[in-house]
């Protein structure tokens, strides 16, 4: 069994024994053993240059024709991370271009991104516009591409940027709604260490969350990122009206919102205690006077909706009992 690997062009490509800049450079061959048990079918062009790397790789040669040989090499296999750990070249600032040609047809690259990452490092706080300006790029074409939002946040922790991260991730919920990495990416940005919490900080958050969901309640996203915005001050959440209406809110729009319906159930859990009147929204078939009432009432309800996740309702529902 063979697997082919590497490209060829005989037209294009001089062979390196060819070069008389690498006559004195003696290949080493790859060592499969004496059994191979895949035999991999590499290409002329693939099985010299990277004869030729390891040479060099054994010497430690780190000039500028050795660079050279790993570009071609990168070139023929982007995802080997020998070539990239020693692509070391002597202006960082030129291989961040060379990275981000190569990345032109792969952006989710692992060994490209941990290459840039290690630029990135080598040049300190300076880089910070251009990589940012590179991830956004990036983001642009492929909003939830992983290896660029994982870039960016080790940038602005690493090396700082967070000045407009946070008007950088509204303008992408703007464009998306939907968008969970920029929602993910917003509250990133208030979960640091750094980023002091400010009662108005949160409220102003608070009452986009409220705007968000009204525009598009079934995402689950702006809920999420609404009872992150508390953490485990669960007091305050519960205390803050405008969240309980909301859920009433939507409910009144539609009985089966399960977003709404979830989080109104984690409210009565932490001590919420509606009106009458906000239980009448929900229609049952027996009128609530509790907050044990209305979780069982929540849990039933949910465990219709939510089918697909009907048995982790029903197992809300069995610890409801302790609730005062």
């Amino acid at each position: 069994m063979q697997v082919a690997v590497g490209d060829e062009d005989p037209d294009r490509w001089i062979p390196f024994s060819e070069r008389s800049e690498w006559s004195d450079v003696k290949p080493v061959p790859q060592d499969d053993g004496p059994y191979p048990i895949v035999s991999i079918a590499y290409t002329n062009q693939f099985r010299e240059t990277m004869d030729y790397f390891r040479a060099v790789l054994a010497r430690d040669e780190r000039t500028d024709l050795s660079l050279e040989l790993t570009e071609e090499a990168i070139h023929l296999n982007a995802a080997n991370y020998t070539e990239a750990r020693a692509s070391l070249g002597k202006d960082l600032w030129k291989e961040l271009v060379f990275i981000q040609d190569v990345a032109k047809s792969d952006h989710k690259n692992y060994q490209l991104w941990h290459h840039r990452r290690w630029v990135a490092e080598k040049l300190g706080v300076v880089v910070v516009p251009e990589e940012l300006r590179y991830t956004e790029l990036v983001l642009a074409n492929d909003a939830k591409n992983y290896h660029a939002w994982s870039h960016r946040q080790w940038v602005l922790k690493a090396l700082g940027g967070w000045e407009e991260e946070l008007s950088f991730c509204s303008m992408l919920l703007q464009e998306d709604i939907y968008n969970n990495s920029a929602w993910n990416q917003a509250f990133f940005f208030y979960s640091h260490p750094s980023m002091n919490w400010l009662d108005s900080m949160r409220e102003s958050e608070v009452e986009y969350c409220i705007t968000a969901i009204k525009s598009a309640p079934l995402n689950e996203s702006s809920w999420t990122y609404l009872r992150g915005l508390f953490g485990n001050d669960t007091k305050s959440l519960v205390d803050n009206q405008s969240i309980g209406q909301i859920c009433f809110e939507e409910l009144a729009r539609d009985k089966c919102c399960i977003p709404a319906l979830s989080f109104l159930l984690d409210l009565v859990c932490y001590g919420f205690q509606p009106t009458v009147e906000d239980c009448k929204i929900l229609d049952s078939s027996t009128e609530i006077f509790s907050s044990l009432q209305l979780a069982l009432y929540l849990c039933a309800r949910l465990e219709v909706v939510d089918a697909i996740r009907a048995c982790y309702w029903a197992w809300r529902r069995s610890l409801l009992p302790t609730l005062n």
